[in-house]
């Protein structure tokens, strides 16, 4: 920019003394002030709407290879998709009708004991205690609850002999 030090400012100052006179040398100078203010916030204005087209431009850019991206991937999925639905198609066609004897397909009661199973021996697992300390010290490994034990020992004539009192 321009380079203007105190010596500058000083001749400056004379010259406008001397032209304008000292009557009106403070209207002029508070004039010559806000013109200037005016120009500053006009060139800053002008760079922030620069730096918000250049940013804008930049978002337009990224949004576009975005899309292009999200495309490929899209289209590539569906090509994919296709291609295993045409191969499973042609196996289909290939054997002509499905032998169900081939492949065990589990039943839902297998599942549960598979699962039941897996709880059980993941409890084990991470169990504090190890199993045979458990057994060995005579130490109760399944609690239930005070219903299921009154059901479990009732005596079998089902029949209470008297009142409780």
């Amino acid at each position: 920019m321009i380079d203007i030090g105190i010596t500058k400012l000083a001749v400056i100052g004379v010259v406008a003394l001397v032209v304008v006179g000292p009557e009106r040398l403070p209207k002029v100078a508070r004039m010559a002030g806000t013109l200037f203010g005016r120009a500053q916030r006009y060139i800053n204005d002008v760079k922030s709407e620069v730096g918000r087209e250049i940013e804008l431009e930049e978002l337009r850019k990224m949004h576009k290879d975005v899309e292009t991206a999200a495309s490929d991937i899209s289209q590539g999925f569906a090509k994919e998709m296709t291609d295993a639905e045409h191969a499973i198609t042609s196996a289909w066609d290939e054997k002509g009708n499905f032998d169900h004897n081939r492949y065990d397909i589990p039943t839902i009661e297998s599942l549960d004991r598979k699962a039941r199973n897996f709880r059980q021996k993941k409890l084990q697992r991470n169990s504090a205690t190890p199993s045979w300390y458990k057994h060995q010290t005579g130490r109760r490994t399944r609690v239930i609850s005070a219903a299921a034990r009154v059901a479990k020992y009732r005596p079998a004539s089902g029949k209470s002999t008297g009142s409780f009192f």
